[in-house]
Parts: structure tokens; C-alpha cells; sequence
């Protein structure tokens, strides 16, 4: 009988770590189409969160409750259990604390997993990625029909996991003595590359974040005002209370700047009016619209006409502008580029909405201009 969920997760951790490290491949008594399926859950999970979070979930409970089937996922279900609420408690911050992908709260919030009907091979629910569904299926399956050995499954997903992970943790070049022009064609190519993985609009993102980290710091405007952490790239305003993707606040917490950033969307008078929502209900000094496309075409004077009327009304600068010209103005203002270099860098290192490809992509896109 486990007592203890959280301590036998870490310590199955350790002995996964112990097996993984420094290796290229999964170290496992585990053969033939259950090791397949398995790699093909871990290869997806980075996009397929979910799938992850109830493969693990369906696994760690079968452990603790040898007699449970498992695929009996909801206590709606005749003879069920509530997977979310084991995932909820043990599983997803299981994994978000040691960098695994993780959904935020549970992979039970997947629309495609939360259906009322056990996860037998005949599940109808819709689970994208190649294979994927008949992976996880399979695996349960065979947990369940097979007396697969649960344990070695764990062990089997952790060390695929770790290896993983340590393969994306690369070290990202910081390249040195770059031009102001130079830096702004370095982030266009590195912003505009063909990605298959999400998280390209994040980009623009980390790049004014990067420049406002120094700007807090040396313009006289922002003495005594607050940069906020940057939020989580699936947050929404409305909830966490930001008005936009950067903010900075006064020193008594109130909004004082906002940031919101557009990555191939053209600024419309909609996109306008919204921002127009969130600076009607704080006293907040300017406001920022950046996008890497332009303005919606059409739109330009009735937003020139919402700006006027704003900063009549509410006495807030409202500022539409493009990306690149707003880097290129700002970055001529700080003392130093390389700090600009090192703080976008180090934001791509770190930011959980940025992925091995576009790491990958900023060493390759460092290493042309070198040459």
C-alpha cells in the first residue's frame, strides 16, 4: 500500500534519473508494441499534455489500487474513479515540477479525454496526433487485459521524459558586438521562421519584454514604477487582472504602462476597441499596440479618431505602432545592446511557451551571422 503519492513519485524519479542520464535511449525490461506505444505518448506529449497527464495518472492509480480498472475514469461511470481529482492532487504537479510537460491544472480539462465513457478500444473520443489515440488505448489495454506491469511502464515514461527534457535544455549562443540593424534582421529571422511547434507568437514577446527590462531600469519615466514578471503565454487578462501582454505598474500596484503584442495580425479598429475595455477601467498612463503586420486596411482613420477620443477622454496615450520600429527606437535609448541580447536570450531559455525548434532556430540563425 503506497501512503505516501508525492514520495513514491520522487522516488521514482531518482531511480528513473539514475537510469536516463546521460543517455540516448530508454533502459527498460519492456519489448515490443507497448514500448512503441509508450515512445509514441512521450514523443507527443509535448503537444498532447493531456494524454500524458492521464496516461501517467491511469498508471500511478492502478499502482495504489491494484484492484481498480482504470479505464473507469469518472465516478459517473459505473464502478469508476475521479481521475481529475488524482490528477488534479499528485500527477500534474508531479510533472511541472521537474519540467515535464504538464497542462495547468489537469488533463482532464482536455476536451477530447473528458467524455463519460471508459477508455476501452472502442473510446470515440477524438485524440489528435499520429497514432497517439490508439497508443494510449492500447496502453490501458494492456494494463488492464495483459497484466502489463504498471511499475515498469512508470519507469518506462519517466526515463523517456528526463531524456527528453535534457535534450531540449540546450545552450543557447549569445552572440557579441551585433549592430542595432543587425539585431533587428537576428530577431526578424529568428520571429519568422517556418515552426511546426507553437509558441512563434511568443517571440515578439520575449523581444519587447527583453528591451523593457532595461528601460525600467535607466529611463527616468519608469523611476519608481514596477516591471510585472511576464505572464504565462495561455493566460488570459480577464482573469489574471493585466492589461496586456507586458505591464508595468506604479509603485502602489496600479497600471501605469501596458504592452500588447500582435504576431501576424494587422492592428483593426476591433483590436482598438478592446484595448479601449481595459483602459476604461484603470487610470492607466499609455498604452501599446505593437504588431508585426501593419493596420487593417480601412481602418486607419476611425482609429486615428478612437486615439484622440481616448486620450480626451481618459487621458491615456494610446500608441499603435509596428514591432520592428518600436525595437529599433527603443534599443537605441539603452546604454548597452548587449544587455538586450543577453535578457532575450535568457528569456528563451526559460519561458515555458518556447520550444526546443525555436531554441534550435536561434543558435542556427546566431551561427549565419557569425559567419
Amino acid at each position: 500500500m503506497i501512503e505516501n503519492i508525492g514520495q513514491f513519485l520522487e522516488e521514482a524519479y531518482e531511480t528513473a534519473m539514475q537510469k536516463a542520464s546521460g543517455k540516448e535511449a530508454v533502459q527498460s525490461e519492456l519489448q515490443g508494441e507497448v514500448r512503441k506505444h509508450l515512445d509514441t505518448i512521450i514523443k507527443l506529449s509535448e503537444s498532447q499534455k493531456g494524454v500524458l497527464a492521464v496516461t501517467v495518472t491511469s498508471i500511478v492509480y492502478k499502482i495504489c489500487n491494484p484492484e481498480q480498472d482504470i479505464r473507469r475514469h469518472q465516478k459517473s461511470i459505473e464502478g469508476g474513479y475521479s481521475g481529475r481529482t488524482f490528477d488534479h492532487n499528485n500527477i500534474t504537479p508531479f510533472l511541472r515540477s521537474h519540467k515535464f510537460p504538464a497542462m495547468e491544472e489537469s488533463g482532464w480539462l482536455t476536451r477530447s479525454l473528458e467524455q463519460k465513457v471508459p477508455y476501452t478500444l472502442e473510446y470515440p473520443g477524438s485524440i489528435s496526433g499520429e497514432g497517439l489515440k490508439n497508443a494510449f488505448l492500447q496502453t490501458l489495454h494492456a494494463i488492464e487485459e495483459e497484466n502489463l506491469d504498471c511499475r515498469l511502464a512508470l519507469d518506462y515514461i519517466l526515463q523517456g521524459l528526463i531524456i527528453q527534457r535534457d535534450k531540449n535544455n540546450i545552450e543557447l549562443a549569445i552572440p557579441q558586438n551585433l549592430s542595432i540593424n543587425n539585431i533587428i534582421a537576428l530577431l526578424l529571422e529568428h520571429f519568422n521562421l517556418p515552426y511546426k511547434a507553437k509558441g512563434q507568437s511568443r517571440l515578439p514577446v520575449l523581444a519587447i519584454y527583453a528591451v523593457y527590462q532595461i528601460l525600467c531600469k535607466e529611463l527616468k519615466r519608469f523611476e519608481n514604477k514596477i516591471l510585472l514578471p511576464i505572464e504565462s503565454h495561455t493566460s488570459a487578462d480577464a482573469q489574471s487582472g493585466r492589461k496586456g501582454d507586458i505591464d508595468v505598474n506604479n509603485a502602489d500596484r496600479t497600471p501605469f504602462e501596458a504592452v500588447e503584442v500582435k504576431f501576424d495580425i494587422p492592428i483593426s479598429y476591433n483590436i482598438v476597441e478592446i484595448a479601449k475595455e481595459k483602459i476604461q477601467t484603470s487610470a492607466i498612463n499609455r498604452y501599446y499596440i505593437l504588431s508585426t503586420k501593419g493596420i487593417t486596411q480601412g481602418d486607419e482613420e476611425k482609429i486615428e479618431e478612437e486615439i484622440r477620443q481616448i486620450k480626451s477622454v481618459h487621458g491615456c496615450q494610446l500608441v499603435v505602432n509596428g514591432i520592428v520600429p518600436t525595437l529599433k527606437y527603443y534599443l537605441r535609448l539603452v546604454d548597452d545592446t548587449r544587455a538586450f541580447i543577453e535578457n532575450y536570450t535568457k528569456l528563451l531559455a526559460e519561458d515555458k511557451a518556447v520550444k526546443f525548434e525555436h531554441k534550435q532556430a536561434w543558435n542556427a540563425v546566431v551561427s549565419r551571422f557569425r559567419q
